[in-house]
């Protein structure tokens, strides 16, 4: 079997272009475009890459977007200082914070101090919170991404086994609960897990956010299953690959995303579909 390429930059941009034609009706009408801040502390290359394309894209679909960068060395108190002046700005629907963050820096704190209905990147405790009582207001970005994958192959999920291979608080741990509210009957591995082939190979859908390299090997990919692959790692040839044996796994899933251009372009669409709910429903009142 020959797997069906889940084409993640077709679908990004086609809902990069819906949310550029709402943002113009929106501004037609005299309402004010959403504005989108985004935190950047220290210079790491990927996350100044990460930080540049969420920035072009907010140009592309017509938002106002706000750029802060501080040096690695920026004091905790100076990003929740900024994160409390954002927090009052009318004119700022959205702020995202990149992660990773420097270690003296507690994420956790940095997060919490995003006021909800801002919390566009959806790692608020109650937003999280929301998703697991099933009345999601902002959600994850990639796991949010990821079902409108899912649903793009036109396969059910409502009934389906799920693995998902990474419990972080980021992916893994929301992306059992979208999952979840699909209708799958989840199954969340992790470090500690025993036997991890069993488990891959008995899911019908595999959703893999680990960050290590080859970890789920094709041969373990179940018949005709979906395979999303989260991860993004260099391996030893400087080349982009993700967490899935992809050339063996394509021998037998019967969906599966490549690495690049799967996942991260649905990410940062989501992200500017989130700063769109935000702007429309939470701050202008707009429920259609």
């Amino acid at each position: 079997m020959t797997a069906k390429i889940i084409d993640g930059k077709a679908i990004a941009a086609e809902l990069v272009a819906k949310i550029a034609y709402e943002v113009k009706a929106l501004t037609s009408q005299g309402q004010r475009p959403p504005g989108l801040a985004v935190i950047l502390v220290g210079s790491d290359f990927a996350s100044q890459k990460y930080v540049g394309s969420k920035i072009k894209t907010c140009n592309e679909v017509g938002f106002k977007s706000k750029g802060y960068d501080f040096p690695i060395n920026a004091k905790e108190k100076e990003i929740l200082d900024l994160i409390d002046t954002l927090n009052e700005d009318a004119s700022i629907d959205g702020i995202l914070v990149q992660m990773p963050l420097p270690e003296h820096i507690n994420a956790d704190t940095i997060v919490e101090r995003i006021k909800v209905d801002k919390d566009v990147d959806g790692f608020h405790p109650f937003n999280i919170g929301r998703l697991a009582q099933r009345r999601p207001l902002l959600e994850s970005c990639t796991p949010k991404g990821i079902m409108a994958l899912l649903k793009s192959t036109g396969e059910a999920v409502r009934g389906k086994d799920a693995v998902v291979v990474g419990a972080s608080n980021h992916v893994g741990r929301p992306m059992a609960l979208e999952l979840l509210l699909a209708g799958a009957t989840v199954t969340i591995t992790h470090r500690f897990t025993q036997n991890l082939e069993k488990h891959v190979r008995d899911a019908d859908i595999v959703v893999v956010a680990a960050g290590k390299p080859g970890l789920v090997k094709g041969e373990w990919i179940k018949a005709g299953a979906i395979v999303v692959d989260v991860g993004i790692n260099r391996n030893e040839h400087n080349q982009i690959v993700g967490d899935v044996e992809f050339d063996v796994a394509c021998d037998r899933a019967g969906w599966i995303t490549p690495v690049p251009g799967g996942v991260g372009p649905m990410t940062v669409a989501t992200l500017m579909e989130n700063t769109l709910i935000a702007a429309k429903q939470l701050h202008l009142g707009i429920t259609n």
